[in-house]
């Protein structure tokens, strides 16, 4: 029995509302309302269906759910939700009809989001006859029964088929519609036009039309009328089902009549479930009245409201079922073939250039992790810049080339004008800007393993040797703390530099709390996965600014700030100002003072001096590591973040700052570990008796079983034995105690 107390929204993820027809996406919306979610929930669900939509109509629709003695309750969600690859974490559910045991993801070849579609070319000089015979020639033998339907009757505005004939064999059949004249009624019988006619596809014995009139379990069919019929066309291919003709239903469908080749019903069953199973996890959905062998199908050569029953192609795929399920199931194993060392010894690959000289290799990853207002989105964008100019990036050369920015957080003309704020502060004329693509999607974020082929698709023939995304928490697939799940989604940064020889570099905040003490690849938020993962790792730290810093810093600036002011307004300062007087605000104020008129001296401190006083103290400090793959571990780097970029602290203001939080850690630490010398000496003592205490139990003690227990080298019991001097080895390793005169005590 299903069990429906679960979470039904995560399920939802595996129906696509698109692929609905309408009674079955109001059942979704029933089932959800028997099982106490909301309109809401249907309607944020039913959006994913852009091109039936409508605002409102989720709502409206769902006060007329007013119950039934036989409701639509979850277990249809649970149902739709496995036909499309979803399986409850636990094994111990029982298995339905159309199950199979088995890693199901292996089956999964096609990846929706890339279908685009297969066009279908109606002929032109249509031959009917020729279709039909082909059809009959293609699935039976010539003394073969055939069963098929002409004549129908209407019920509610539909037409169904009648029971048909089967007493004829396809032989008869062939003869007589060469000599028609191409007058298939006559043959056939008369048929309406409004609705077509049917054909079965499996040979009967001529008594019935039912699976026990079926005489060889030959063929299924395959059909979905919930998708546009270019796609079916193109997952079929794509798919190679074993496909014997392949029949337009003249409406909304194609009907693959594909090859199972059954030696029974049971094998046949069976068989056609593997089919349906592949098929739905690749996009297919499957109505499951059709995998019965008396089912009928659409007859080619025959005109339906109009519109053309045509035969689109006849053997195509694979041979049979059996080659196309090995194919099914060894198509995934993508893994190369081992390969000898000896054989490239003396031609070893080139190594991928560098694109971040001494940090990050073309074609590789790079995470930047750091806390909140770190400035990680200036950081990135800073990097656009070098990568695009081919200047330096905290202090690290940069290959020139074309880079992409995903922006993900940022609204469009605020993400614009950081670009152009990052340039002027940083002095760079903006020469190479056309190596730099923006791709905005605030609001329109989607997951990674989405998002992936159509960043692929927009990037393909556009030589980016660089894709940034920032920040990734707005695309992340499943639980960033599970590490299956970051795995998979981390594997969708391999496929796009795969895809495209590109480098991909994201940021990701950090874990709540401090950081200081941790390692540098342990602060990323979430699985260990992030930092396992990337080739680099660059991780940013916080410097603690103490007062003293800050007043040493804003007296450079108000330096600075007059130093600058004076070469416009008073330009032979030079002379009277010495080069230890620069360094001093007090001693460059009150020269400007003296020798400036009063009003500009106040343009001087108003507009000059104090906002490079403001300046300084909105600044921070950070402290950068690297935790590399493929190159050696650079030094740790200190910048300072003056909005709107950072700057490499070249002169080492920074090398003895702490991480903050690291001062009171450091503390804690060695208070911890404060102990006098005999204090450390006493220890080692009473560790070194309770060892030889221990180890008398099972013989007598020796320098070597010590040693095991301790987990320490032989050298150091011997240096611990020295120092106690109440024991001593003998030649043999045996360890002796000694008395007060020296004498030797057995243990």
């Amino acid at each position: 029995m299903v069990d429906t107390s679960m979470n039904l929204i995560p399920l939802l993820e595996y129906i696509d509302p698109a692929t609905l027809d309408y009674s079955t996406w109001v059942n979704v919306g029933m089932a959800l309302k028997h099982e106490g979610y909301t309109a809401a929930h249907w309607d944020e669900w039913s959006r994913r269906d852009a091109g039936r939509y409508r605002s409102g109509e989720c709502f409206k629709k769902w006060g007329s759910f007013n119950g039934s003695s036989s409701p639509v309750t979850g277990a249809s969600v649970v149902d739709m939700a496995k036909q499309n690859g979803w399986r409850p974490e636990r094994n111990d559910y029982e298995l339905g009809w159309d199950d199979i045991i088995g890693n199901h993801d292996e089956l999964v070849m096609v990846d929706k989001n890339w279908i685009e579609g297969k066009e279908l070319n109606e002929p032109k000089d249509w031959k009917p006859i020729k279709d039909l015979v082909l059809y009959l020639e293609t699935l039976f033998e010539s003394t073969e029964n055939v069963g098929y339907v002409t004549d129908s009757w209407e019920k509610e505005g539909r037409f169904l088929p009648t029971k048909g004939n089967c007493d004829r064999t396809a032989g008869e059949l062939i003869e007589k519609l060469n000599g028609c004249g191409g007058d298939i009624g006559s043959v056939l019988g008369d048929y309406k036009e409004e609705c077509g006619a049917w054909i079965r596809f499996n040979p009967l014995d001529g008594k019935g039309v039912k699976n026990d009139n079926v005489t060889e379990f030959r063929f299924a069919l395959v059909e979905s009328d919930s998708m546009e019929i270019e796609k079916q066309n193109e997952i079929i291919r794509t798919l190679e089902l074993p496909v014997a003709c392949l029949v337009h239903s003249g409406k909304k469908s194609l009907h693959a009549i594909v090859r199972i080749d059954a030696s029974d019903y049971a094998e046949y069953r069976k068989r056609v479930d593997y089919l349906y199973t592949v098929c739905r996890k690749n996009g297919l959905e499957i109505d499951s009245q059709n995998r019965n062998p008396s089912r009928l199908s659409r007859m080619p050569g025959i005109m339906r409201n109009g519109q053309k029953q045509y035969l689109v192609d006849v053997n195509i795929g694979k041979k049979n079922f059996q080659e196309w399920q090995e194919w099914i199931e060894a198509v995934n194993d993508e893994l190369p073939d081992p390969e000898s060392l000896q054989d490239t010894w003396d031609s070893l690959p080139e190594l991928a250039p560098p694109l971040i000289d001494g940090m990050l290799r073309q074609g590789h990853k790079m995470l930047i992790a750091g806390p909140s207002k770190a400035g990680k989105s200036f950081m990135l964008i800073e990097m656009c810049a070098a990568i695009a100019e081919g200047k330096q990036w905290m202090g690290f050369p940069c290959t020139k080339g074309r880079v992409m920015y995903v922006n993900l957080e940022l609204d469009r003309a605020s993400c614009l004008h950081r670009f152009k704020d990052v340039y002027t502060s940083l002095g760079w004329p903006p020469a190479n800007v056309n190596n730099i693509d923006i791709w905005n999607l605030r609001g329109r974020s989607i997951p990674m393993d989405k998002l992936a082929p159509k960043l692929i698709r927009r990037a393909t023939k556009k030589n980016y040797i660089a894709i940034i995304i920032d920040p990734i928490y707005k695309i992340i697939t499943g639980d960033e703390n599970s590490a299956d799940q970051m795995a998979h989604f981390c594997n969708q940064f391999d496929k796009v530099c795969t895809e495209l020889g590109c480098a991909v570099i994201y940021c990701h905040h950090h874990s709540k709390g401090t950081q200081a003490g941790k390692r540098s690849m342990d602060r990323a938020s979430g699985s260990g996965v992030f930092a396992r993962d990337p080739d680099a790792l660059i991780d940013i730290l916080e410097l603690e600014m103490t007062e003293a810093l800050l007043k040493q810093e804003e007296n450079k600036a108000v330096c600075k700030a007059c130093v600058s002011f004076l070469q416009v307004h008073y330009p032979q300062w030079e002379d009277d100002v010495s080069q230890d007087d620069q360094c001093s605000e007090k001693v460059m104020l009150d020269y400007c003072k003296r020798v400036l008129p009063a009003d500009t001296y106040l343009t001087l401190t108003n507009k000059h001096v104090f906002p490079a006083r403001q300046r300084v103290k909105q600044r921070s400090a950070w402290h950068i590591e690297g935790t590399l793959r493929e190159f050696p571990k650079f030094p740790p780097v200190n910048v300072w973040f003056d909005y709107p970029a950072h700057y490499v602290d070249t002169v080492g203001t920074l090398k003895d700052i702490e991480a903050a939080g690291e001062q009171q850690n450091t503390w804690k630490r060695n208070f911890k570990k404060k102990k006098s010398p005999a204090e450390s000496k006493k220890d080692r003592e009473v560790a070194l008796e309770n060892a030889i205490e221990a180890v008398k139990f099972g013989g007598k003690p020796t320098l070597k079983s010590v040693s095991e227990y301790m987990d320490v080298t032989e050298k150091t019991v011997r240096n611990y034995i020295k120092e106690h001097g109440d024991f001593t080895i003998t030649g043999n390793g045996e360890i002796w105690g000694k008395d007060k005169t020296g004498n030797l005590v057995t243990l």
